[in-house]
């Protein structure tokens, strides 16, 4: 390994452009956010180091002996994570990137990439809540924000135009300076955009040193420092890799792990099969959020190996080739597994834990993976136990610590089971009495009335209030009261007293106020008081069938003033009915 003469970024912005410069499969996946992108484009301006990079020289005659992948180059939250796969049809030889991946690629997308990330308050499949942004930097003031001197920020199109007129910001696309190739075109970009002029002296000045001080940084000093591992011994190369990247923040376990299974599995590629699949399992139902760690804990468990700990020794070779032969039946159970989890109604939204889906998948496999298991007649019993299993474990949260305390008894008693169903009674007596009872005490009912709008426990409470809803289906968690009716000032016109006010504002979000509605009745209802929607809506003769269905008081006015009754008599039907389930 020796130290290489330095290069400028544009020479290596070109290389991973032309594709020269290309990524082992050992590597993990692009995971920086836009913070540290600009955090980085920022260090630059600022003659920050950066440090150096590690590169790996693998001659034409032996670059089909590895797997390599292209650099991301317009990185999209939910449709583009993945590197394609390079095509090595050429005759050059191949510079492979073993340190430094995430530097490059982020210089890469902000200087001819994009980065699309979903806004916080959309739906995560919705096509509009990923809008495409590129990187700017303002060219007329400092950031405000006290960890930056420059102000860099990724932004829309329209965005970057919004500001036009606002004289304390000029976005420069920062993609432009590679075509500022000479300190003459800096300064015609300056005057024909009248920044070099401007009335304002300060800002004028720090326009034209921003400017030509992102022209130095990207044209003209070499501030790419690297190494040159030349062997083309794979084991080698793989532990220089791991000693370089175990140290960084930004490598999970995971990813080292998974680079033991790419470099080990002889009939896959171990990173392309895991990738797929994640991406696959994601998509299934309303959508779950499985990444590469819970496969990979999965294929411990389902492989049967007595250690399923998460640790390096545990993906040993002859380890990462038994997965490799069974990978097929390990995939077919969890992709069943999580069928039937999303026939439940259940989803990212209210999966609170993804190892509870391993369990359910090993068992799937013991049992000889049964085609339709999810709708079979003959296996109703046994999929009302796996509900209900699936139901306590989510509510009690056996999942949020040790995982490995709950998966490797419940294999142990799966693999004992000798009733023919999911074994719900013996896990259930296994661990009655411990921090992970899956027993419901009336004071762990009562608790849950205190689950609220918006958290995940709301739709698993609501799967057990509402056994006959399909929640695969488009329903809503639908306030009974409307929440719009719940301010100091309506409450007042309505006639509720000053001393309850406050109570019934700070009640409206829970349980008890809560129903599920289809999505066209319940956007029918809106912001309606609720008295006014049933005498408008429901029909005289199925006013009871609605009101048993919802757990609604028969024998009470039902106007906004009576709030305080309708809590209390729904709370008790409600705690009747989880009772009645859960004990």
């Amino acid at each position: 390994m020796s130290f290489q003469t330095p290069l400028t970024i544009n020479e290596v912005i070109t290389n991973i452009h032309s594709k020269k410069y290309l990524l082992p499969s050992i590597q993990r996946e692009f995971v920086w956010s836009t913070d540290q992108i600009t955090m980085l484009f920022d260090s630059l301006m600022r003659d920050y180091p950066i440090n150096a990079f590690l590169f790996w020289k693998v001659s034409k005659e032996n670059t089909k002996e590895f797997k390599f992948y292209e650099f991301l180059r317009d990185y999209h939250q939910r449709k583009k994570r993945h590197n394609e796969k390079a095509d090595l049809s050429g005759s050059e030889d191949v510079i492979a990137v073993l340190d430094g991946q995430q530097r490059l690629t982020s210089l890469y997308i902000g200087l001819k990439g994009s980065y699309a990330y979903k806004l916080s308050y959309k739906r995560w499949d919705n096509e509009q809540a990923y809008p495409v942004k590129k990187l700017y930097l303002n060219l007329l003031a400092t950031s405000e924000d006290s960890e930056y001197e420059y102000d860099f920020v990724f932004l829309t199109e329209s965005e970057a135009k919004n500001d036009e007129n606002d004289t304390d910001h000029h976005w420069f696309p920062v993609g432009e300076i590679l075509d500022l190739k000479e300190q003459s075109e800096v300064n015609e970009y300056l005057i024909e955009n009248e920044l070099s002029s401007n009335s304002d002296k300060a800002k004028a000045k720090f326009a034209n040193r921003a400017l030509f001080k992102l022209h130095s940084v990207i044209h003209t000093t070499a501030i790419i420092s690297y190494y040159l591992e030349q062997s083309e011994e794979l084991d080698k190369v793989l532990n220089i890799f791991i000693r370089v990247n175990s140290g960084g923040t930004t490598l999970n376990y995971s990813d080292l792990l998974l680079s033991f299974a790419t470099a080990q599995w002889d009939k896959r590629d171990a990173r392309e099969e895991i990738n797929k699949f994640v991406d696959e399992i994601n998509e299934i139902g309303r959508g779950f959020n499985v990444n590469k760690d819970f496969v990979l804990k999965a294929c411990l468990v389902l492989s049967d190996f007595s250690d399923i700990s998460f640790k390096v020794d545990n993906f040993n070779k002859s380890n990462m080739l038994k997965i490799q032969d069974s990978w097929e039946d390990i995939t077919k159970a969890i992709r069943d597994a999580i069928r039937l989890i999303s026939s439940f109604g259940f989803s990212r939204e209210n999966i609170t834990s993804n190892n509870l889906i391993i369990p359910i998948a090993y068992y799937l496999k013991h049992i000889g993976l049964p085609d339709n298991f999810e709708s079979s007649s003959s296996k109703i019993n046994d999929r009302a136990k796996i509900k209900k299993w699936l139901t306590l474990s989510l509510l009690k949260r056996v999942f949020s610590f040790m995982p490995d305390g709950v998966l490797k008894p419940v294999r142990d008693i799966i693999i004992k089971n000798d009733t023919g169903e999911f074994p719900l009674e013996k896990i259930t007596s296994y661990f009655k009495g411990s921090n992970r009872t899956l027993v419901f005490t009336n004071e762990d009912v009562n608790n849950l009335m205190f689950s609220k709008y918006g958290h995940g426990d709301v739709l698993v409470i609501m799967s057990i209030l509402y056994p006959w809803a399909d929640l695969r289906n488009n329903f809503h968690i639908d306030h009974v009261f409307p929440k719009s009716g719940f301010t100091k000032k309506k409450l007042e016109k309505h006639g509720v007293s000053a001393d309850n006010i406050d109570d019934y504002i700070g009640n409206y979000n829970y349980i008890g106020n809560l129903q599920l509605l289809e999505a066209i009745p319940n956007i029918e209802k809106s912001n309606m008081d609720f008295n006014k929607w049933i005498d408008e809506t429901i029909p005289a003769e199925a006013v009871n069938d609605y009101k048993n269905k919802h757990f609604i008081p028969m024998n009470i006015d039902l106007g906004i003033i009576n709030f305080g009754r309708f809590l209390e008599e729904r709370e008790k039907a409600i705690m009747q009915k989880l009772e009645s389930v859960l004990m």
